[in-house]
């Protein structure tokens, strides 16, 4: 599996570093379920306007307590990757902000928050794409389908990684046809509107902070406590956010 999405990501004029990155984050997410973030993601971004393989990330700033990154071109990936790589090397003393401009499609943020954790780092991470979620009362579409990931680590087991989407379907669950355009709404029924609020206040914040531009935050911090081993002995037989397989 992997190979073949490796060669057709070489096809599409990536380097062996590039598409390694999204050969591993496609084949992750389709053995995890999440398919409409797996293979059939290669297709499409064959006919993205602007694609250029070449392109790659820049961090701008690079501060103590905040990093700033600017896509130049790049798929958000490989924005992701490159931010989650310089967090492991040099990880905050306490705590550090990161800012990622111009940085789409990001994927499955869980995927990297994932890896922040297994690295020992504490990672939430949220980020935009293009609108599609309108008001429960109707209207133009306001908000992306705008995900949040959290990652935990634990000292003597997997991590907890939680990633939700504040959506009922992904604009990937329709790319994969595993659903249509109208199922791209808020969650909740009657209480829809608390999913709406998050995806409006999801993309206020990132674009406060990136820019006009699809973009990504990521808040990373060394953890001073375990609490993911406080909460399996809370509930020792229940099966939590991360547990089963890696994405």
């Amino acid at each position: 599996m992997r190979s073949s999405a490796f060669e057709k990501l070489r096809g599409l004029g990536f380097d062996e570093t590039a598409a390694g990155v999204l050969a591993d984050h496609f084949v992750a997410a389709e053995q995890s379920g999440r398919t409409g973030h797996g293979l059939a993601r290669i297709d499409w971004l064959a006919t993205l306007p602007g694609l250029d393989p070449a392109a790659s990330p820049e961090r701008l700033v690079a501060e103590p307590g905040y990093e700033r990154w600017d896509g130049r071109g790049a798929l958000g990936y490989l924005t992701l990757d490159a931010v989650v790589r310089a967090q492991v090397v040099e990880p905050p003393e306490r705590a550090r902000l990161v800012v990622a401009s111009a940085s789409f499609p990001t994927g499955v943020l869980g995927f990297w928050v994932r890896r922040l954790a297994e690295a020992g780092l504490v990672g939430v991470l949220t980020a935009t794409s293009p609108p599609r979620l309108s008001s429960p009362d109707g209207g133009p579409p306001v908000a992306g389908t705008n995900p949040i990931a959290v990652g935990v680590p634990s000292r003597d087991g997997p991590p907890v990684v939680a990633d939700v989407s504040p959506a009922t379907a992904t604009y990937g669950d329709v790319l994969a046809g595993l659903a249509s355009a109208e199922d791209v709404v808020p969650f909740g029924g009657e209480q829809a509107y608390k999913a709406f609020a998050l995806a409006v206040g999801l993309e206020a914040l990132v674009g406060a902070l990136a820019g006009p531009e699809h973009g990504a935050v990521l808040l990373v911090a060394r953890p001073e406590h375990d609490s993911v081993a406080w909460l399996r002995e809370r509930a020792p037989d229940v099966r939590l956010p991360g547990d089963g397989p890696s994405v």
